[in-house]
């Protein structure tokens, strides 16, 4: 059955729950295709509430903040996995939300994130669910080594512990705190990419081109994207993966699907993010529709095109260890790292993220280079990179 869109012309105020730097881009593209925006966040220095038309400063469950939100806003999206599902559902009684709180729960639990992954029949990991002991004792030696990870609030590495052997399985999940968890075989990796997609309320889906990625100490790095940056047939089979989980979940808004591609060339769906995402920041330098760009149409009920990359691109994350001579003392005196030598280097876009305090391993923005070619991109990178103190690439 087709659906029949009455899309929110621009006028119209849109609403974010979450302040953090994706709201902020997202602000900026809103406006910028003129809307008027509304950010609900407790901090009241939010990078995204500085720079909005509202700027509810309540927690997200707090019902006057809710109610202020829906009051002002004719669409609400969020901009971080950890919001409260309940909210979503709560504003969902009024107006509409994308992602929906049933997909945005999905998302914040491991255990039913693998299960979704299942049914879409996606490759995924071998695992287990620990919810109790007995399912501690029943873990089989074959998913040894493997990585334990807490089934709800990890992200950039936090939440999780490799462990080699069933002592280590034992005191690791003790040490995590007995919560539930998930145990992932390890797998030998050759390497990391992510594909987002936007889908409409009409069922109409759109990607980003495949992005290869480069994390470190859980965190990502780099991102690198280009024809042929990872082997079309493994793009492919990534872009109707990810397009198969944003299918089944019903999902509406700016999906981000990670893989591991193992040393055998195949590929396994690692995490979903039901939001924009870190390793998509190129798309606003690189494509003619960015990936907040994307996340605006969903919101509004605007066609959907396919984004295309008129540049090859490099980003890099910029972490708060920039801003620091000696990044392993937290008291050490703050520099500005040397923008003006970084931007005197052609293609490269400075983003930061207006945060007011640097700390180490704290996203404070990053740098996009684009170029001809995908050679041309990486020699720019490299001298930012190696302009800035980042590990070469």
């Amino acid at each position: 059955m087709s659906i029949t869109l009455k899309p929110l012309l621009p006028g119209s105020t849109l609403g974010v729950l979450g302040g953090g730097q994706l709201g902020r881009m997202w602000a900026h593209v809103a406006q910028r295709m003129g809307y008027n925006t509304a950010v609900l966040d407790p901090d009241a220095h939010s990078p995204a509430g500085l720079v909005s038309h509202h700027h509810i400063h309540t927690d997200y469950l707090d019902p006057a903040g809710l109610k202020q939100l829906a009051a002002v806003c004719q669409a609400v999206t969020t901009e971080f996995e950890n919001v409260p599902a309940d909210a979503l559902a709560q504003l969902a009684a009024t107006l509409p939300v994308s992602p929906a709180a049933s997909a945005v729960a999905v998302a914040q639990d491991r255990a039913r994130e693998k299960a979704h992954f299942v049914k879409c029949g996606v490759p995924v990991a071998p695992h287990a669910v620990i919810d109790t002991a007995a399912q501690l004792a029943a873990v089989t030696d074959n998913l040894l080594p493997g990585i334990l990870k807490t089934s709800r609030m990890g992200y950039d590495g936090k939440g999780q512990l490799r462990v080699t052997t069933r002592d280590e399985l034992n005191d690791g999940w003790a040490k995590l705190g007995s919560v539930p968890c998930v145990l992932e075989k390890m797998l030998p990796l050759a390497s990391e990419c992510s594909v987002i997609v936007a889908r409409g309320r009409d069922g109409a889906m759109v990607n980003l081109p495949v992005q290869r990625n480069l994390h470190r100490d859980g965190i990502l790095a780099v991102t690198e994207v280009f024809a042929g940056n990872v082997p079309e047939a493994l793009a492919n089979q990534a872009i109707t993966a990810a397009k198969a989980v944003a299918q089944e979940l019903n999902y509406v808004g700016v999906l981000c699907v990670e893989f591991f591609v193992l040393a055998d060339s195949s590929l396994v769906v690692n995490e979903i993010a039901p939001r924009p995402h870190n390793s998509g920041h190129y798309s606003q330098d690189a494509c003619d529709v960015s990936q907040f760009e994307l996340q605006v149409r969903t919101m509004a009920d605007l066609p959907l095109t396919q984004p295309r990359l008129h540049s090859p691109a490099f980003m890099l994350n910029l972490l708060g260890d920039l801003w620091f001579a000696d990044s392993s003392n937290a008291n050490a005196a703050q520099v500005e790292p040397a923008w003006q030598k970084v931007l005197a280097l052609p293609g490269t876009h400075l983003h930061l993220y207006g945060k007011t305090e640097a700390r180490v391993g704290r996203k404070m923005g990053h740098l996009n280079i684009t170029a001809a070619t995908p050679e041309a991109a990486r020699a720019v990178a490299l001298q930012a990179a190696d302009i800035l103190g980042i590990a070469p690439f």
